[in-house]
């Protein structure tokens, strides 16, 4: 067989259509090379037990544990019959049950003193963790019996038992099995390391390394095979990432150079602040690149108020300096309208280009949103294709085929998260030669994940906060366990409102017709147990109306949501920045770029519903004046949980870095590298972004150098094959696209 196709042998060959097809649908392997890189999740030794006190909810799972007790008990008048079967690792216990007629093999097996692997899923009944009708494998020896379940003992005596991330329909000792049918073909696994590397960092061969993960003799051989293979993956990632920087160098882009006493000196010489050092540090790495002959790919970081778009509207003015025109995309039209508006405020006449009144050294700034006017928008796209606007805000509609530009030189994009790539790109094909891109988040990502998912990108960070900016308290208010702490929340909202500030009152859903009737079909779809799901989220209008008529009763409401006639929705957010709204109730459409500085209190409900970098953004939107802000985290979740956990740690720092790392440990890994950027599934199985910082970091270095010396990998084929393989081809796509 030669070397390459061993791993491509489509796994249906080898293991029987049944088992191929459960692993192609539930664990997405495919190939001989799939399964090979389907590591155990952590081993178990045959003479320790598991602790079983920290069993997720919900989770498939397998564990390692010795039977207590074992009960028959009767019901329906002796017509139906339930086996209940304690397990304990001597600390915690877990109760098994077996209904009617998968009664009987269990009760003559699971005898008290038994050891043997069990899988299942992990519920609560009765205030016990309990596993229903779980699937077993007997581990001891008087199991010798004529159904053969001696075979475990044999195949593990004296060894670590490799436990893997299984499913339902497959248990990991199945997955062990099928992992031995396949074993052989990881002697002819290709090595994608240079050999000077692999000996210079003295790892163990690549063949070596699956071997010892799947079948380990030893701790060792666990510590050894997993530093190679999450070496493999961090270094074939980087590599690939550094040929997008360097293929990026290579092309080319319009230099955008200073002007004397253009656009960009008038403005500054206006600003009514100084900007801070982090702006200025940030702003001259922007305009070193900018001024170069291959396009910028800039990541801005910052937190929430520290003026990204000061950094980013500097740029623009930039680059309307050297004669070319600046795009910013924002995610939402509320979004691209606030943009608009604050940065026609911040240009005054500035931005008055062409116009009476207007600075002869201006400039137009135009919005180009979907739902604008006939003429409006025929205004907008004629003042890009002349030229006579040079700076145009707006949101997918900018990327629409009928868009042209006179000459774009910079696309700045806001939130990145929200923003497939795919558009990311249409925007920047629309320059004559590539434009510059800058992007910017007020997502505070963690460093090895910057290096990680955005690692085409350089990155800046704006980590000091401008004068002026004032503190924000923020508390957990239990709903649940002390309604009177909700009732003073709302004392607290009045109290804000009558020192002349304003609120926000912010639910994770609408509550209208159309989000009903989607609901509805979800849960028409409802498996039995879904049964005991908790209430649907608080939603706006039901919340607006309940405030309205009880406790902020006689103050001016209003209502803010996505499904709002865009027109209304801008009305709405200028009556609340002018002062003539009291408090806005609202989804998360307010939660980035949204500046209304009188705004000094927040209250959001069911916070447990939304994720730690999302609180943190919503916050952000108060404590913008001088007065100071308060966020109030209402919750009904249970105060021993993890969902309260989360707010309390959010409640306890204003640090985004920090609790980016949190939110980081506490989300799956695929979230943040997978479907959070690419849409596919991380193509990470042994490395973990938030622990491997030393190990991402070393391996970025090694591919520059590699990359550098040769881009195209000529005298590296083995490092090539692996390049194709571990990035399958939607992941390199959306590396091609940075």
């Amino acid at each position: 067989m030669d070397r390459v196709s061993a791993f491509d042998e489509p796994l249906k060959k080898l293991l029987g259509g049944a088992t191929a097809k459960v692993m192609a649908e539930h664990l997405d392997l495919h190939t001989v090379g799939d399964l090979l890189h389907h590591y155990p999740r952590r081993y178990e030794e045959r003479g320790r037990l598991t602790a079983l006190a920290d069993l997720p909810l919900d989770e498939h799972v397998t564990v390692v544990a010795q039977v207590a007790d074992a009960r028959v008990l009767m019901f329906n008048n002796g017509r139906g019959k339930r086996l209940e079967v304690t397990l304990t690792d001597g600390h915690g216990r877990l109760q098994l049950v077996f209904f009617g007629h998968g009664v009987h093999k269990p009760h003559k097996e699971l005898l008290p003193g038994r050891r043997a692997m069990f899988a299942g899923k992990v519920s609560v009944f009765n205030r016990k963790m309990q596993l229903a009708h779980p699937t077993y494998q007997l581990l001891d020896a008087e199991s010798v019996d004529e159904a053969g379940a001696t075979e475990a003992v044999d195949a593990f005596a004296g060894r670590l038992l490799p436990i893997y991330p299984a499913c339902k329909q497959l248990d990991s000792w199945r997955i062990a099995k099928a992992v031995d049918t396949v074993l052989p073909s990881a002697r002819e696994a290709v090595d994608p390391l240079p050999p000077s590397l692999r000996e210079g960092r003295g790892f163990t061969a690549l063949p070596e390394a699956l071997l010892k993960v799947h079948r380990p003799q030893t701790k060792a051989d666990i510590a050894e095979a997993r530093d190679r293979l999450k070496w493999d993956e961090a270094f074939v990632l980087q590599v690939a990432l550094a040929r997008r920087r360097y293929a990026d160098t290579q092309l080319p882009a319009a230099a955008r150079g200073p002007r004397p006493g253009g656009l960009l000196d008038a403005f500054d010489a206006k600003l009514p602040f100084t900007l801070t050092d982090g702006q200025r540090k940030v702003s001259k790495e922007i305009f070193d690149d900018l001024a170069t002959e291959h396009p910028m790919h800039r990541l801005l970081q910052g937190e929430v108020g520290s003026g990204k778009t000061m950094v980013a509207l500097r740029a623009m003015l930039r680059v309307v300096d050297a004669g070319g025109q600046a795009a910013m995309l924002a995610p939402t039209e509320v979004l691209a309208q606030q943009h608009h508006r604050s940065i026609t405020e911040m240009m005054g006449e500035l931005a008055e280009g062409g116009m009476l009144g207007g600075s002869e050294q201006g400039t137009k700034v135009v919005l180009l949103t979907g739902s604008m006017g006939v003429a409006a928008r025929r205004k907008a796209l004629l003042d890009l294709v002349t030229g006579e606007a040079g700076i145009v805000i707006g949101t997918h509609a900018l990327i629409e085929d009928k868009v042209r530009f006179h000459d774009l030189g910079l696309v700045v994009v806001d939130e990145q998260h929200r923003f497939g790539v795919e558009q990311r790109d249409a925007l920047r094909s629309k320059g004559k030669q590539p434009p510059h891109l800058l992007v910017m988040t007020a997502t505070p990502i963690p460093r090895t994940v910057a290096m990680t998912v955005f690692g085409d990108l350089e990155t800046s960070v704006l980590d000091q906060l401008p004068a002026g900016r004032s503190p924000i308290a923020s508390h957990v208010v239990p709903a649940k366990d002390k309604p009177h702490f909700l009732s003073r929340a709302w004392e607290r909202v009045r109290e804000e409102v009558e020192n002349g500030h304003q609120a926000y009152v912010v639910c994770p859903r609408i509550g209208d017709d159309a989000e009903d009737e989607a609901a509805g079909k979800k849960a028409k779809k409802k498996t039995p147990e879904d049964d005991g799901e908790k209430r649907p989220p608080l939603a706006v209008l039901e919340i607006a109306e309940q405030l309205a008529k009880g406790p902020l009763s006689g103050l001016r409401i209003e209502v803010l949501h996505g499904r709002m006639n865009p027109d209304d929705k801008d009305d709405v957010m200028r009556r609340f920045a002018a002062g003539d709204v009291d408090v806005l109730v609202a989804t998360t459409v307010i939660e980035v770029g949204v500046n209304v500085p009188n705004a000094t209190a927040m209250v959001i409900m069911d916070a447990d519903r939304f994720g730690v970098s999302q609180l943190h953004q919503l916050r952000g939107r108060v404590g913008r004046g001088s007065a100071p802000g308060l966020c109030l985290l209402v919750s009904e979740a249970h105060e021993a949980g993890p969902a309260r956990a989360r707010l309390s740690a959010v409640a306890a720092t204003l640090d985004g870095f920090e609790l980016s790392r949190i939110d980081l440990e506490q989300r799956r890994e695929g979230d943040v590298l997978g479907q959070a950027q690419s849409g596919v599934r991380s193509s990470l199985r042994m490395l973990t972004v938030i622990d491997d910082e030393e190990v991402i970091a070393a391996a970025r270095e090694e591919a520059v150098a590699i990359v550098a010396a040769d881009p195209e990998l000529t005298r590296l084929p083995e490092l090539r094959t692996a390049l194709d393989a571990l990035l399958d081809k939607e992941r390199e796509q959306y590396l091609d696209k940075g």
